[in-house]
């Protein structure tokens, strides 16, 4: 098992009710950890329509995750 803390922007955050949070998972990459947070909170957008950054990285969708980690789900963003 992984403790992993994860922040949330945008229409993530909204839905999730929190800016942080600090978990345990057994979620090996981004996309299996967003695909169980996704099932937990009911996020609207699909994984194919999420970035995630590691420790201030953009990574793959199947960068190894590892105990510690901080992570950002960065969903898709509208400017003007």
């Amino acid at each position: 098992m992984l403790t992993l803390t994860v922040q949330y922007f945008a229409i993530l955050r909204e839905q999730r009710g929190l800016t942080r949070e600090t978990l345990t998972t057994a979620a090996a990459t981004p996309t299996a950890l967003y695909a169980e947070l996704r099932a937990r909170h009911a996020f609207t957008l699909p994984a194919d329509r999420v970035r995630a950054a590691v420790n201030d990285e953009f990574v793959p969708a199947t960068h190894p995750l590892r105990d510690g980690d901080r992570l950002v789900f960065i969903p898709p963003v509208a400017g003007g």
